[in-house]
This record gives C-alpha cells, structure tokens and sequence, in this order.
C-alpha cells in the first residue's frame, strides 16, 4: 500500500518571509509595497467603508422608525380623542339643546322696539302702587349694542324706606329685565321718616330686523381693513 508523502512545511521561515515583507513599508507610497501588506490594507479599507456604510444606513432605518413611532403614537391620541367625542356625543347634544332653552328664555325677558311703552308704564305703577311720589322719570338715549339695545331711565322717587324697598323688589319680579344702578338714597327734609331715591333703572331690548342689519353694517366698517369709497368720487 502506497503512503502518502509527508510535507514540511518551514513555518519560522513562512514567519520570516511575512515579517519581512511588513518591515520597512513607506506609508506615502502603499503602491510600492510587497502584494500581501498591500492586500492586508484593502481589505481593512472595504471592511472600515462596508462598516461605514452598515452603520450609516442603519442610523437612517433607526431615525425613520423613530419618526413612524411618533407618527403612530399620534395617530393612536387623535383616534382616542375622537372615540370620546363620539361617546359624548349625545351628552355635547344634549348640553346645546339646555343652552338654547336658556338663551329662547332670556330673549323672551327682552321687549321687543313696540312693547318698551308699555314696560316704562310697567315701571311707573310699581312706583305708584308703593305710594311713591315720582320727582323724576326720564328716559335717556338708546345704546345700541352688537345683539340688544340697551335704555337708560333717570328715576327719583320720594317715600319711606319700607315702600322704596318694595319698589326695588317690585322692579326685579318684573316679566322684563330691569336692573336699577348707582342708587342713593337721602333724607328729605323737614319730612320726617321720608328718604328720596335717586338712582338710574336700566332695561334692554333685543333689536328688530333692521337694527341688526345696520349694526352688523357698522361692525363690520370698523373691522381693520374695511374698504372705504374715495370722497368725492361719484357712483
């Protein structure tokens, strides 16, 4: 049976050989060293650029799932925000309906243009019907605000403190909303136990079709930037 020749392999010479051709390498000039140091460095260089270009893209891939993350995590607070909308729907629905009943039952309080008359007599007998002697009654300028319009009443009446109270009670039970402001209240004299109230009664209206077309036109004049017609140009 034949046997197989046997290889010697010199290993400190092998060792040797390489030694040798790492010793001495000029780092200016890589081209001019032996084949394996220059081999050696190509291949560290493609493995440091691979490693490079790996972790670069990973960075990318690791920003974009960040951003995807964020987005997500958005998505999933406006979707709850939502769901809660939509479960207090009916509850919102509600609320809106409560709020215009209450606003339908304050615009009942307000007299219309024609029925201020008949409220300025209203106030009149609650004077009257205390027994009060009224020194002074006069309505002053209607103010007209964005939704009602707002008239002041100068109003002086003389009695005793016990029929002035029931008149100011009187004015508040009105069907109307009346207010009375800046009151002041003093002794008459040489009338004993008699005091004079001095005070101004204020009362509101919602306005008609036409005042608030016209408020509406004067509101919006006063808006910045609101064209205005050139004097003396004609139409």
């Amino acid at each position: 049976m034949a046997k197989s020749p046997k290889i010697n392999v010199d290993f400190k010479s092998l060792q040797d050989k390489i030694k040798s051709q790492f010793s001495g390498l000029d780092p200016n000039d890589p081209s001019q060293w032996p084949s394996l140091p220059r081999n050696t460095l190509f291949l560290v260089v493609c493995i440091a650029v691979i490693a490079g270009l790996w972790f670069a893209w990973l960075k990318s891939v690791d920003e974009e799932l960040l951003a995807e993350q964020a987005q997500e995590q958005q998505l999933r607070e406006d979707y709850r925000k939502k769901l809660v909308q939509a479960v207090n729907l009916d509850a919102l629905k509600k609320q809106l309906e409560q709020v215009q009943q209450y606003v339908s039952q304050l615009e009942k309080q307000l007299p219309s243009k024609a029925e201020m008359d008949a409220l300025l007599s209203d106030i009149n007998q609650a004077g009257l019907g205390r027994s009060l002697q009224f020194e002074l009654f006069r309505p002053g300028q209607v103010s007209v605000k964005e939704y009602y319009a707002e008239l002041p009443i100068t109003v002086k009446v003389t009695g005793v403190y016990h029929d002035i109270g029931l008149f100011a009670a009187d004015i508040a039970n009105l069907s109307r909303i009346v207010t009375l402001n800046n009151l002041a209240i003093v002794p008459v004299k040489d009338r004993e136990g008699f005091l004079t109230l001095d005070c101004t009664a204020k009362t509101f209206r919602y306005l008609d079709q036409e005042e608030v077309v016209q408020q509406q036109k004067a509101v919006a004049g006063k808006k910045p930037g609101a064209a205005k017609s050139p004097a003396g140009v004609a139409k």
